[in-house]
């Protein structure tokens, strides 16, 4: 690769994300505080003291002005429905700040946002030629796969911001693959891959235990709108189900402890759930488990 694509398409929008994260911090986490949005303990969590949320307003703004200032050196066709699909999840996700949506709403949402991404990415869903060969499967098939994976991507990430430095971590590691595969392949995404990696980076200074702050609604559904999108635009969504495993066993631990307590009339297989919380009961610290579940990421 040439070395002006590597500073103007890597590093400059690295730089520039992590460092505009790591200076517009403190205003987010005064704004949270003046309007209320903290995460407050209670039963299903862990933490002792009300941590603000928010922000994911950083990271968005960091990625995207870092996004802006390198656009002009690359398919601005890719960075403009890169910044379009980050917009929309954060602006539901700002919904769900603010007001609260219902979950029926909010998977609506979600999945007519994934629907919008390959509409914008001009995706066929039989041209996915990646894991699975899901580009063989029927489009009856496939198309719901492929909707499913993504709503669990952005569920997952909302799922374990909750404990410092998990969601950003895990993350990272993802927007990693995502940048290498990108350089590789000539996927076209490298440049938000990089914005996101350094954004994500300047809000871990900040998230890292003990947690200043939170993602919040507005950071994880972000979030998860660009590892899907990414996945969309990398034309492997289901390949995602291998390099967010993570994202995976946080799902689907929800899932099975619901359907064995209904079915066992309140017996639980997992001592609580999403199952990161099954190892924090379990005696694992919270830097404990975001190492674990990073390096079980990397691998």
């Amino acid at each position: 690769m040439d070395w002006y694509i590597w500073v103007c398409g890597v590093l400059a929008p690295f730089f520039i994300s992590m460092i505009l994260v790591f200076c517009v911090h403190p205003y987010i986490v005064r704004i949270a505080k003046e309007r209320g949005l903290v995460d407050n303990p209670d039963a299903r969590k862990l933490q002792k003291q009300p941590v603000p949320v928010l922000g994911g307003l950083a990271v968005f703004f960091g990625v995207v002005v870092g996004l802006g200032v390198t656009s002009m050196f690359f398919n601005s066709y890719v960075l403009f429905t890169s910044v379009v699909a980050l917009t929309v999840m954060m602006y539901i996700g700002v919904l769900d700040d603010l007001m609260g949506l219902s979950p029926v709403l909010r998977i609506i949402l979600e999945i007519a946002f994934i629907g919008f991404v390959a509409w914008m990415d001009q995706v066929n869903i039989n041209d996915f030629h990646g894991a699975f060969g899901v580009g063989m499967l029927p489009v009856y098939l496939s198309a719901p796969l492929c909707a499913i994976t993504g709503v669990g991507i952005i569920n997952a990430i909302n799922m374990i911001d909750g404990v410092d430095g998990l969601a950003s971590t895990v993350t990272v590691v993802t927007a990693g693959f995502f940048l290498i595969a990108s350089v590789l392949t000539g996927g076209g995404i490298e440049t938000i891959c990089g914005a996101a990696v350094g954004g994500l980076l300047g809000f871990l200074l900040f998230n890292c235990y003990p947690a200043k702050i939170f993602m919040g609604d507005t950071g994880s559904l972000a979030l998860g709108g660009f590892v899907a999108g990414a996945a969309y635009m990398m034309e492997m969504p289901l390949f995602i189900l291998i390099i967010g495993l993570i994202y995976l066993a946080e799902v689907l631990s929800v899932m099975i402890q619901v359907s064995y307590f209904k079915a066992t009339h309140g017996k639980r297989i997992f001592r609580m759930a999403p199952i990161h919380h099954h190892f924090e009961l379990g005696g694992w610290s919270e830097t404990k488990v975001v190492a674990v579940f990073s390096i079980v990421t990397a691998v």
